[in-house]
């Protein structure tokens, strides 16, 4: 295949992403309300997804506590909600500042340890804060307790509305979350971490702030994973620590779509969660044998490419699909003369 039919399928590809982003933008006047609940979990994994990718792909942050701040923010929507009652839209908004306020001092704490004993650390917080979580008897203590019918029917009186805007709020969560770290990626801060991501040790000789990055990164997540928690809270309509703090769920889930869809990349949150609905949808069925072969895919990919299933693909294309890095404009003589 020429140099140019492969750019032919970068553009192509560009294009699909584009019809799959417009499709759904108008979702709820397609599909039946059990589709739009997948594609509104679909929309709020995808969000942490591309949450724990920026941390541990680019800032080398490898968190096992990413659930922390997924659990804050549902606790959050509750209390604002439900206990001081406040508007139920406003405490989504609210729910992302609590998050950002407890990573603050979170931050403090692992960040003063590295690489197994930063994720070690970090799952030590999350499983702290899931536990403090149960103590709180207005939160309905270790047992949780359901949103009241007056917050569940502020979002549609009847179910299809209902669905129809927290998928909305999804949507718009995960439209935000990749255009903002797109955004931040195009950035000179997004070309420093490139250089970390590439070569750590390389991108501090040449004057790239690592710590300052890593801070900014660590703060840049939590407001998403936040609302990212609220958004979910609406949908399973309560909290309880197990389910809030869910490890699996919201971590370990996480880190398979990310590595199996490639890590340090774009592309890879996407292809990866996608791989995953694929997998959990249509082999759910068969018990067991359906996380045996979630791992037993993340091990062959590994295995096979490090940089996960866009790694794969992008060794026969030209140019990334979703272009996060500026062309290098050489300068002529004149403005190196002056």
């Amino acid at each position: 295949m020429t140099a140019s039919n492969r750019l032919w399928i970068v553009y192509l590809a560009r294009l699909a992403l584009l019809a799959a982003a417009a499709a759904l933008a108008v979702a709820p006047s397609l599909f039946a309300v059990r589709d739009i609940a997948v594609l509104t979990e679909f929309l709020s994994l995808l969000t942490i997804a591309i949450m724990w990718n920026l941390l541990a792909g680019y800032a080398d942050i490898v968190s096992v506590g990413q659930h922390a701040f997924v659990g804050v923010g549902a606790y959050a929507l509750f209390g604002f909600a439900v206990i001081a009652g406040v508007n139920p839209y406003l405490s989504i908004l609210l729910s992302s500042g609590v998050a950002l306020i407890v990573a603050l001092p979170v931050m403090v704490i692992i960040f003063r340890l590295r690489t197994a004993y930063l994720a070690v650390g970090s799952w030590v917080v999350a499983e702290t804060l899931m536990l403090g979580a149960g103590k709180l008897s207005a939160f309905g203590g270790g047992s949780g307790v359901s949103l009241p019918v007056s917050v569940v029917r502020s979002f549609g009186h009847r179910v299809a509305d209902r669905y129809a805007t927290i998928y909305w709020l999804a949507f718009a969560l995960a439209l935000a979350a990749l255009v903002a770290t797109w955004l931040l990626m195009r950035s000179r801060i997004g070309l420093g971490l490139t250089a970390m991501r590439d070569d750590e040790e390389g991108a501090g000789v040449v004057g790239v702030n690592l710590i300052g990055l890593r801070v900014l990164c660590f703060l840049w997540t939590a407001p998403f994973l936040g609302l990212a928690g609220a958004v979910i809270t609406l949908q399973k309509l309560r909290i309880a620590p197990p389910a809030s703090f869910s490890i699996t769920d919201w971590t370990v889930y996480v880190i398979f779509i990310v590595v199996i869809g490639g890590i340090g990349s774009f592309e890879g949150p996407i292809i990866g969660t996608v791989v995953f609905f694929l997998i959990r949808e249509y082999l759910s069925e068969i018990g067991v044998w359906h996380f045996i072969l979630l791992g037993a895919l993340s091990i062959a990919v590994v295995l096979v490419e490090p940089r996960g299933l866009w790694g794969l693909i992008r060794r026969w294309l030209p140019a990334d699909v979703i272009p996060v890095s500026r062309p290098v404009r050489m300068k002529t003589s004149k403005e190196t003369a002056r």
